[in-house]
């Protein structure tokens, strides 16, 4: 019972990144690609979690955290990069 609940998760979460995926592409405005791949990277993250509990090992738990990590970092640049065009801004003396 628990195998096939994971199994529809597993499903739900590829139909979700799909939709995601169609989001960018066909996306009107940038801040909803942004958030599109917000969703991505939140849905990859649950998969793995589901995965590495279907595969009964904590193998995949680094993963989790170094894609979360990077997410993030995707979104806040994307999020500055939208707001101010720049992503690093840098002082010049002259």
């Amino acid at each position: 019972m628990i195998q096939t609940m994971l199994t529809i998760a597993l499903v739900l979460f590829a139909i979700t990144i799909t939709i995601a995926v169609i989001r960018i592409i066909l996306g009107p405005s940038m801040p909803d690609r942004v958030l599109a791949l917000d969703v991505i990277g939140v849905n990859l993250i649950a998969s793995i979690a589901v995965f590495s509990v279907i595969m009964k090992t904590k193998a995949f738990l680094e993963v989790i955290l170094i894609l979360g990590i990077l997410s993030f970092i995707g979104t806040i640049a994307y999020s500055k990069f939208i707001e101010r065009g720049v992503i690093v801004e840098r002082k010049r003396d002259r």
